[in-house]
């Protein structure tokens, strides 16, 4: 199967570099005018699949907005990723799990097996229980085209005492992450299927992702604080591979189709001009 970093890297060609979330909390429920139950979240994600599934090119649905209404709510979760992919976008997995043993082996085969009805072409995982205890999914994905985005310097003001501590051999927990997710994309061609979770308010951090080759999610663009111009500032010279990823500042929107698709125009337009893409 072909590598989810080939897919990425032809997807962004076609459809130009960016992510839009979906995720429908209740207040944004309620801006549309929409019921916070089942039958509000169901013609939410409808309307957003039928707005965006077939010119963005990627689209990452947060699950625990979907877990929040049980067993429905998950079903609503597989049917829009299924509309998804149906339109040719990339579903990226919003659900940062990690752990160890059998139980990441157990989260690897709920969203990296092709015979799981929660089956996404990646999802972003969490690496506090140390980077190799992902390997289940990092090898899941490998086996079946798929990718895993990594939590690496996130825009939470929270995560700085964790990713920014110093390591006994002077890096920086961010930094051993970075290297580590760096080792398996090592030689990847044209992009390697292992990604990083980069914010896009984070600043010059003075973190070194010249070696990851593979994609940096830059969430928090928007309405989170972040602009297009501020991702020259976080990745420097790593700008290429550079997923910029928007989600209130599109889904405001809402619930509009129209509406919907001329935000997402201009926030791509915003990521072009910064990513100096044509």
């Amino acid at each position: 199967m072909e590598s989810f970093g080939a897919r990425l890297h032809r997807a962004v060609a076609e459809r130009g570099p960016l992510c839009v979330g979906i995720d429908p909390h209740p207040g944004l429920l309620a801006r549309w005018g929409l019921s916070d139950d089942v039958d509000g979240l169901d013609r939410f994600a409808r309307t957003v699949v039928e707005a965006l599934g077939d010119r963005i090119a990627v689209v990452k649905p947060q699950s625990a907005f979907f877990e929040r209404f049980g067993t429905r709510g998950v079903e609503i979760l597989e049917s829009t990723i299924r509309q998804l992919r149906d339109a040719g976008s990339l579903v990226l997995l919003d659900v940062k799990r990690g752990d160890i043993g059998s139980t990441v082996s157990a989260y690897a085969s709920a969203y990296l097996d092709p015979s799981s009805p929660l089956y996404v072409d990646a999802v972003t995982a969490s690496p506090y229980l140390g980077v190799g205890s992902l390997a289940p999914m990092f090898e899941l994905a490998a086996a079946h085209g798929g990718g895993v985005f990594v939590l690496a310097l996130t825009s939470n003001p929270e995560g700085a005492a964790v990713q920014r501590a110093v390591t006994a051999d002077g890096r920086t927990v961010a930094q051993t992450v970075i290297d580590e997710i760096s080792q398996l994309n090592r030689g990847a061609e044209p992009l390697g299927s292992f990604g990083l979770v980069v914010g896009a308010t984070v600043g010059d951090t003075g973190h070194d992702l010249s070696t990851v080759n593979g994609p940096l999610l830059a969430p928090g663009l928007g309405a989170q604080g972040g602009t297009a111009a501020d991702l020259r500032t976080v990745f420097g010279s790593s700008l290429p591979s550079v997923l910029p990823s928007y989600s209130r500042e599109v889904l405001h929107a809402g619930p509009d189709v129209a509406a919907l698709r001329a935000a997402a125009d201009r926030a791509l337009a915003d990521c072009r001009a910064a990513l100096g893409t044509s």
